[in-house]
């Protein structure tokens, strides 16, 4: 037996921390022992049933792992590995990792790096590998540190943090869109240069607009995304990768035609390995520890469910770590 978080759904949702039986684990080659997982934007939708996430029931939640092996028929594990997941469909379609034991495909898995512990590869997550793909997609379309700002909306939260902390590094100069006033020192010591308030961004806005960005790391979507589109300058390069505003995209051909502008969509899901091991590459040499842990907040398992609700209300900063292993 070992604990879960279980989605349910015969009776009305529900939502619970329970046993399980390891004989109800689903197929795979590879058995891991969950030290840690997270919360990501699309747990909290699941787990706090706000969209239609999970597509098969019951579900254990959680698209993120990392831990050590413990049994393994795939040719690149075996026990005593120590392993991070991400995506996949895990936590929709196939039982995930907010539990004390997963068994998932041995092809969706990537080894540990060395320059993290499980904890901080948790801390970084699907939300921070997603930053460093957009981080990735403005240097591909050649975006440099000397063209310009480069704006990140959705600051405060998982991939903003994340891509605030590596653009800075990188010596970008970050604008961090918030609609957390009280949050602008945080937003700072991560390394943005300056804050602005997001309701500039989010209500609608002129299909064409005066040229400010460079680059856009937006997870945001809908009014915020079309306004930082027609704010793009010449050239510049938007990295889209969520949808916390709404899934539609209100505005013109006019920034694309007239300037441009380059809208690179960003898939952490099904991102094949190499482009995982690239991601997770650079991060483990452009992503500062001691800053990552000034994202943190842990939980137990017990508390992931109240957390979840919380990251759905707005009320968290950074990222969520769920503590699996004793």
């Amino acid at each position: 037996m070992f604990k879960a978080l279980m989605l349910e759904n015969t009776d009305g949702f529900k939502a619970s921390v329970t046993q399980v039986d390891e004989a109800r684990l689903p197929q795979g080659d590879v058995t891991v022992a969950m030290a840690y997982s997270t919360l990501n934007f699309k747990d909290g939708l699941a787990i706090a049933n706000k969209s239609p996430v999970v597509r098969q029931w019951p579900m254990v939640a959680g698209i993120d792992g990392a831990g050590t092996v413990l049994e393994s028929s795939h040719p690149n594990w075996r026990a005593g590995d120590a392993v991070v997941h991400n995506g996949w469909g895990v936590g929709e379609t196939h039982w995930g990792c907010l539990a004390e034991k997963a068994r998932l495909k041995g092809d969706w898995l990537i080894r540990l790096p060395s320059a993290f512990t499980p904890r901080q590869a948790m801390a970084i997550g699907t939300a921070g590998y997603t930053a460093m793909l957009c981080v990735l997609a403005l240097e591909d379309h050649g975006v440099k540190p000397d063209a310009g700002e480069v704006l990140v909306t959705g600051a405060t939260g998982g991939v903003g943090s994340v891509a605030i902390a590596l653009l800075a590094k990188l010596g970008f100069t970050v604008v961090a869109a918030t609609g957390k006033a009280s949050e602008e020192p945080y937003l700072k010591s991560l390394g943005a240069s300056s804050v602005m308030d997001r309701t500039t961004l989010s209500a609608p806005g002129k299909p064409f607009q005066k040229e400010r960005w460079a680059g856009v790391v937006d997870a945001v979507g809908s009014h915020t995304l079309a306004n930082a589109l027609a704010q793009t300058r010449y050239g510049g390069v938007v990295a889209a990768c969520g949808l916390a505003q709404g899934m539609d995209l209100p505005t013109t051909v006019m920034p694309f035609i007239l300037r441009g502008v380059t809208l690179a969509g960003v898939d952490s899901v099904m991102a094949p390995l190499v482009k995982r091991q690239r991601a997770w590459d650079r991060l483990a040499c452009d992503l500062d520890p001691a800053l990552l842990e000034t994202m943190v907040h842990e939980v137990p398992l017990e508390a992931a469910i109240a957390s979840a609700h919380d990251l759905m209300d707005g009320k968290v900063r950074g990222r969520v770590v769920v503590r699996l292993a004793v």
